[in-house]
């Protein structure tokens, strides 16, 4: 296995630790949001230098040279790989934009303890492929949001119980999984369970009202972030897809499509804007899930691309609307609140990135998209046709949903509502890495289709056709 020049991995998973225990003792809010900033701006420095250097070394997974887990027998857990490699710095950034758009007048609601902390389990969640370990940092994971629950003296009833349901769920089914499991040999109640955990966690329906109970109950930034990571696909990727059969992957799909279809159709009848985007993402989310059912290097790969888009885009919608709702308040979409004249940069980032989640030609999304409807297609067509509807649907909710919150109106104010500095950063961020991945979509094609077929190797299954290579090769 191949070493990192530096321990890039060691340095991103404590620094949010350092941080998070620096934070906490700290009486000033303002001092904490500023400590919090360069914590987090540091650790997406440490993941893209672990991403360069994993791209230097033209290997399939590599490891910290100088690891700290050494002295805990877990180096070899904690690695990275092609899946993994770019997933750190999409985690890292997700953490550093929105403790960086967090306004004044949000500070005191949102706790950066918490935060940091919760950044450092993803990114070690991230970086593991021990089943085991994988479990115990998801159940982690689930505790901040919790925290913030109680703290904010919300009932916590609905997220107790679909989060007991999952933890329950992994860890009988990771009990019941043998040491020679495998595709040929699959555990069939193990998968179930495990599935049925991860799924859970991903808000397939019908199981999912704990995602838009989140949403209402928690600030707006850590239900963002609890669940823009989509922790449940990658729980999927690392426990079930390694041994699940076709046919039950394939099945998943079906369930996951259901959802993608239901939640753009729910997004379009939603008169309040939190539940909204909370539909909207559970949509993309599900397709997702879809191409990462599919087990052909076509939907593997663009539902690969469409994570890493969906991630970037969804946190550039998210984070319009939530810097929207710190001027206004929670927003409703009865009616029309004419902002653009107010906030044309938030106005424009909330367009450009809720059209770059649905594909839009021209935005990081357009190829991922693509690939995943082709994917779905070679497996059965009418797949392909219902991923193409929640698209469309979802596409038209967004631009409703613009309407309603930019046009329609002239809004009257009494206090400016321009858009500060930090925002201004995180938009043109967005902006840059959502154009470019569109402009030139290549590499991260080509990283996608490694890291797929690497998948698919790992599950037995037989090696890329050359129909199948040329068929990518024409996609590119």
């Amino acid at each position: 296995m191949s070493e990192f020049h530096l321990p890039w991995l060691s340095l991103a998973m404590a620094m949010p630790l350092f941080g998070a225990i620096a934070v906490s003792v700290m009486r000033s809010r303002d001092r904490a949001w500023k400590v919090s900033v360069a914590t987090c701006g540091v650790t997406l420095l440490f993941a893209c230098g672990e991403w360069a250097d994993f791209a230097l070394l033209h290997s399939f997974q590599a490891h910290d040279r100088w690891d700290l887990f050494r002295l805990f027998n877990l180096n070899e857990k904690f690695v990275v790989d092609e899946l993994s490699a770019p997933l750190l710095p999409l985690g890292a950034l997700l953490y550093f934009a929105t403790v960086l758009t967090t306004l004044r007048t949000k500070i005191n609601r949102f706790s950066f303890a918490l935060t940091l902390f919760s950044e450092a389990v993803l990114l070690a969640t991230l970086a593991c492929r021990e089943p085991w370990i994988i479990i115990l940092l998801l159940i982690v994971g689930v505790i901040p949001p919790w925290i913030e629950l109680r703290k904010r003296r919300q009932s916590t009833r609905v997220y107790v119980f679909h989060m007991s349901l999952f933890v329950g769920l992994l860890v009988v089914g990771q009990c019941l999984v043998g040491p020679e499991a495998s595709v040929t040999d699959p555990p069939v109640l193990a998968g179930c369970l495990l599935t049925a955990g991860a799924l859970i966690r991903s808000g397939i329906f019908p199981l999912h009202c704990w995602m838009s109970d989140l949403f209402d109950k928690a600030t707006f930034g850590t239900a963002l972030l609890f669940v823009t990571p989509m922790a449940g696909a990658y729980a999927i990727i690392r426990l079930v897809f390694p041994i699940a059969p076709s046919w039950a992957l394939q099945s998943i799909a079906i369930l996951s499509l259901v959802t993608a279809v239901y939640a753009a159709g729910m997004a379009l009848v939603q008169k309040e804007s939190r539940r909204f985007f909370c539909y909207v993402f559970l949509s993309h989310s599900s397709l997702i899930l879809v191409g990462l059912e599919m087990a052909t290097p076509i939907g593997l790969t663009g539902a690969l691309c469409v994570w890493l888009s969906v991630g970037i885009s969804q946190l550039g919608f998210g984070l319009a609307l939530r810097s929207v709702e710190a001027r206004t308040g929670r927003l409703s979409l009865d009616g029309f609140h004419g902002l653009y004249e107010h906030t044309p940069f938030l106005a424009n980032m909330f367009l450009l990135t809720g059209l770059a989640s649905i594909g839009f030609p021209g935005t990081i999304g357009f190829i991922g998209t693509e690939l995943l409807v082709e994917g779905a297609v070679d497996v059965y067509p009418m797949i392909g046709f219902a991923v193409v509807m929640a698209t469309a649907l979802n596409g038209i909710a967004v631009v409703k949903a613009y309407f309603h919150v930019f046009t329609g109106t002239r809004h009257v104010a009494t206090a400016s509502l321009v858009c500060r500095p930090s925002e201004r950063v995180t938009i043109l961020i967005m902006v840059v890495l959502i154009i470019g991945g569109g402009v030139y979509p290549q590499p991260g094609v080509i990283s996608r289709y490694h890291a797929a077929t690497s998948l698919i190797k790992l599950r037995g299954a037989e090696s890329v056709t050359p129909h199948q290579e040329q068929n990518l090769g024409s996609e590119k």
